[in-house]
This record gives C-alpha cells, sequence and structure tokens, in this order.
C-alpha cells in the first residue's frame, strides 16, 4: 500500500479526561468550602458570643431542672400528642380508604384544614376558642391534655396520608389471600395489612415524631406554671432572669439530645428498607 493511501490518523486532543474535570471540580467546591468556614471563624468575634451564650456558670445552675423538668415535660407533651396523632390518623387514614363518601370527603378536608393551618393556630385555637364554646369544660389532663390534643390534631394530618400510603403500598394479594382464608375485610385489614403498612412506614412516623418534639416548644401560648414549662419556655424564662443567652443555647443541647439519636434511628430504618427490597 502506497503512502497516499494510508488514512491519516487524527491527532489525539489534548485536554483533561472526564474523571480528572470531576475531581477539579470536586477539590474547587471544597476549597471553596473550606475558605468560607475560615473567613467566617476569622471574623467572628468570638469572645462576645462566649460572653452571650457560654457562660459555665450560668449553665450549671439549670442542672438538674433543665433534665428532670423542662426535657422531661418536652418528652411528655410530645409522647402524648404522638400517641393522639397516630390514633386520630389512623382512623383519618382509614376514612381516606373508605368507600363511604362522607368519610372519604370529611377526611379529606381534614387533612387539608390542619396541613394547611400553622401549629401555632391550632395552640391558640385549644388554648381560646375551645373554652369560650364550650364554657365549664375542662380538658382531660390540664396543659398536658391540651398539649396533646394540639399536638395530636396537627400531626393527625401528616400521620394519616403516611398511613394511607403505607397501607396502599401492600400489595393487593394479601387482602386477597386472607379473604380466601375466610378472613373479613375489616380482620384482614386489621390483623394482615396494617402490620405490613406500619413496617413500610416506620421511618416517615419517626421524623413525625421528632417534629412534635420540636412543635412542643409552642405549650408556651398556652399559658403553663413553672412545673409545666418545657426546654424552650425554660431556657426562654432563664434567659431573660439572667440577662444572658446561655440558657438558650443549653435548651438546644438538650433538644439535639433528643433529636440526634432519633435522626440516626430514622436513617438505619431507611437503610435497613432499601436492603429488603434489593
Amino acid at each position: 500500500m502506497s503512502d497516499d493511501t494510508k488514512l491519516e490518523v487524527p491527532p489525539r486532543k489534548k485536554g483533561l479526561t472526564r474523571r480528572q474535570k470531576r475531581s477539579l471540580s470536586r477539590g474547587i467546591q471544597y476549597a471553596v468550602f473550606v475558605a468560607v468556614v475560615i473567613a467566617f471563624a476569622v471574623s467572628a468575634d468570638w469572645g462576645r458570643l462566649k460572653n452571650q451564650f457560654a457562660q459555665a456558670d450560668i449553665a450549671e445552675q439549670m442542672f438538674p431542672d433543665v433534665i428532670t423538668l423542662a426535657l422531661k415535660n418536652t418528652v411528655l407533651y410530645t409522647l402524648s400528642g404522638f400517641v393522639v396523632g397516630l390514633v386520630l390518623g389512623m382512623v383519618i387514614a382509614l376514612m381516606r380508604l373508605s368507600s363511604v363518601g362522607p368519610y372519604r370527603w370529611f377526611a379529606g378536608v381534614y387533612i387539608e384544614i390542619f396541613r394547611g393551618l400553622p401549629a401555632l393556630l391550632i395552640f391558640i385555637f385549644i388554648g381560646v376558642a375551645v373554652p369560650l364554646a364550650f364554657p365549664g369544660t375542662e380538658i382531660i389532663g390540664g396543659t398536658y391534655g391540651k398539649v396533646a390534643l394540639a399536638l395530636g390534631l396537627v400531626a393527625a394530618a401528616y400521620m394519616a396520608e403516611t398511613i394511607r400510603a403505607g397501607i396502599q403500598a401492600v400489595p393487593k394479594g394479601q387482602m386477597e389471600a386472607a379473604r380466601s382464608l375466610g378472613f373479613s375485610p375489616a380482620r384482614a385489614m386489621v390483623s394482615i395489612i396494617i402490620p405490613q403498612a406500619f413496617r413500610i412506614i416506620l421511618p416517615p412516623l419517626t421524623n413525625e415524631l421528632v417534629l412534635l418534639f420540636k412543635d412542643s416548644s409552642l405549650v408556651l401560648f398556652l399559658g403553663v406554671t413553672l412545673e409545666e414549662r418545657e426546654l424552650s419556655k425554660y431556657g426562654r424564662d432563664l434567659a431573660s432572669t439572667t440577662a444572658n443567652s446561655t440558657p438558650i443555647l443549653v435548651a438546644g443541647l438538650c433538644y439535639l439530645l433528643v433529636t440526634v439519636p432519633l435522626g440516626f434511628v430514622v436513617r438505619r430504618m431507611e437503610t435497613k428498607a432499601q436492603e429488603a427490597v434489593k
């Protein structure tokens, strides 16, 4: 073959490969992030922050009441609201799935209203509107009952949709198999479908528990006694008394003491659920 007939090989283009470009882009992002953190650390007045938020003597005065009183009340408010929300949410979810039209309409209206209203307005409604509408009527449990009802009404709207999605995620063949074994629709739902649905929806329900834990700070709008204060109210009262923000920081750390482990539990459950699907 003559030299004239030889195919010319195009010269190889010089430049970065796709992998090298990704590595360079990632390196630039890391460098920018580190630069921002350093700039923030250098420009902040750490001395003033320490004086306002990290006074050890003030923090010591908060113990053990911040745990035995404020944190305990916060946990009690959260758990009571979660139980009320779970029970009511289950009822609303089943009404949402019902073949009876009025049940579905009521559930739909309830979900839209309580998902659309801020939790603060629900607390004000429970604390002000209910006593006006029903004079002389006391909610069982006093402040704890009011908080449980307010948190439960808010949580139920979200839990209802979560439970409904979990029930619908269970294969329809499970209901058909239960019916073929002689189960009634109600018994099949309670014994077969709902237990499987709860295994699916445990992570989002735990997330709802974390949200309720933070929403419990709205209890101050109901008017509480010194013995009924939760973390936020307790921290704000001490911050006003001491003219220092250290109590607020300590209260925030107590929130993290609960929410961080719960967040870890949620991630573990989500990972196990994904592995089970695979």
